[in-house]
């Protein structure tokens, strides 16, 4: 009888652990890339499957980062969906190209468009990302035509297990230091190289000069010789 349940327990564990493995794993909406400079320009992908097989998406609202505010986007247009962008007040002026400002991005919200099972669809935006954070979070919600809604606005904390439902994040790196070290050498070398042509020029110029004075002077002291004799 112990040896019968004991094949039994290993059987249901080894039964278990192959489900494990045969189980697909599901997918997130994600933000591509994953990482950008701080500061810089970025167009920002958001990839969202259908994770359902009787349902389509027909929504996705993506919420901006409220500790370091994003003053404007502009959206990639994706055939068949319309988008609204929803706008906030800051009480912390932004700094833009444009002078400050108090407007930010609170959402930018796909409809009328529909994920099918087995699909998925990226949505566009271009963005200033802000130069003070080292990473910014878009909590994301996911509507089927079912009426399920699916938050993607759990946090992720490094060396924790990744939540089931985690916000799409951005890893902002720092600004590249090699280009901006490489703008002022290049800049010094460049003079240095304008500097180096006026000086060649210059001593052409006054090598030639030297040579019509040494002809003239030469032709000068034949004519005299000439004379004299």
């Amino acid at each position: 009888m112990k040896t019968i349940r004991r094949l039994t327990v290993a059987l249901a564990v080894g039964t278990a652990v192959l489900l494990g493995i045969a189980a697909p794993a599901f997918a997130h909406v994600t933000v591509d890339p994953k990482e950008a400079p701080a500061g810089a320009d970025a167009d920002l992908s958001f990839s969202v499957p259908n994770e359902m097989d009787n349902a389509n998406t027909t929504q996705l609202q993506v919420f901006f980062p409220t500790d370091h505010p994003i003053a404007s986007v502009s959206v990639k247009p994706v055939p068949g969906w319309t988008f609204s962008v929803q706008m906030m007040k800051v009480t912390t002026p932004i700094s833009t190209d444009s002078g400050n400002t108090t407007d930010a991005v609170q959402s930018v919200t796909w409809t009328g468009g529909a994920i099918r099972p087995g699909e998925f669809q990226e949505f566009t935006v271009s963005a200033g990302l802000p130069e003070n954070a080292t990473s910014l979070a878009f909590k994301s919600i996911q509507t089927y035509d079912n009426g399920q809604v699916v938050r993607w606005i759990d946090p992720t904390v490094k060396g924790q297990p990744e939540p089931d439902h985690p916000a799409p994040t951005l890893t902002l790196t720092a600004a590249n230091a090699a280009t901006s070290a490489t703008a002022p050498a290049a800049a010094a070398s460049s003079k240095s190289d304008s500097t180096a042509r006026t000086l060649g020029i210059i001593g052409i110029v006054l090598g030639a000069i030297g040579v019509i004075v040494a002809g003239a002077a030469l032709a000068n002291a034949r004519r005299a010789t000439a004379r004299e004799g």
